[in-house]
């Protein structure tokens, strides 16, 4: 499904596991056209095939055991993770040109976005100083439930987030995620929640605007 919102951005959910090397490809293309101004903007809700990502931090110590599943250079920022079905991917193909040239806010605006949504489902979930993700859970419970990595060239965005809604979570025994071996991750399913894909995407729908503006008030300060 693909349809336009909030003007020129497409917001496009896939269905069916789409492979790494075809999203990135396409990820790439889409950004190109858009920094050309031959395309609009992209927001794509998608899943993955079991796999594993290496981001430019990445330390091959950290891949413990790749289960068989391919490993591949992602080229966003950060370190190894894990994507697989039932997990949402989030990519966002947006142009900070119009939004304001500022990375590390435009990161921080994906995390509240993620934040916002998780709280629609009920999940309270939080930053953590010093960490990479979003956790949610207190002491022995405290745990990741997503994970976010971008890339920007030309002050155009890819790559961006994920969320885990019921993916096998054994799977992310073969790599340290993100570098934090102390804590480990969670799932809506694991709490409790619906282990169906549509109620997080309605969530992201309905706090997308606030992702947006959030965005417009970094572009109005620079």
């Amino acid at each position: 499904m693909s349809r336009a919102m909030d003007g020129p951005i497409d917001w496009r959910v896939t269905q069916d596991l789409v492979p790494y090397a075809g999203a990135l490809a396409e990820m790439e293309a889409r950004a190109a056209a858009v920094r050309a101004g031959e395309a609009d903007e992209l927001v794509w809700l998608l899943e993955h095939p079991p796999l594993f990502t290496a981001g430019t931090s990445a330390d091959p110590a950290e891949l413990i055991n790749p289960m068989g599943f391919p490993v591949f250079d992602a080229g966003r920022g950060g370190r190894y993770t894990y994507h697989g079905p039932g997990q949402r991917v989030v990519y966002l193909v947006l142009d900070l040109e119009k939004r304001g040239r500022d990375i590390r806010c435009f990161v921080h605006s994906l995390e509240g976005w993620m934040i916002a949504a998780l709280a629609e489902l009920g999940v309270p979930a939080r930053r953590e100083p010093g960490r990479i993700g979003i956790w949610t859970g207190e002491g022995a419970a405290e745990a990741k439930i997503g994970a976010i990595g971008v890339r920007v060239r030309r002050w155009v965005t890819m790559h961006g987030f994920a969320i885990n809604v019921a993916p096998d979570l054994s799977h992310f025994g073969g790599i340290i995620p993100c570098g934090i071996a102390e804590y480990g991750v969670t799932s809506l399913e694991m709490l409790g929640l619906d282990p169906a894909m549509t109620p997080l995407d309605r969530a992201l729908e309905q706090s997308f605007p606030a992702f947006l503006n959030s965005l417009s008030d970094i572009s109005q300060a620079a």
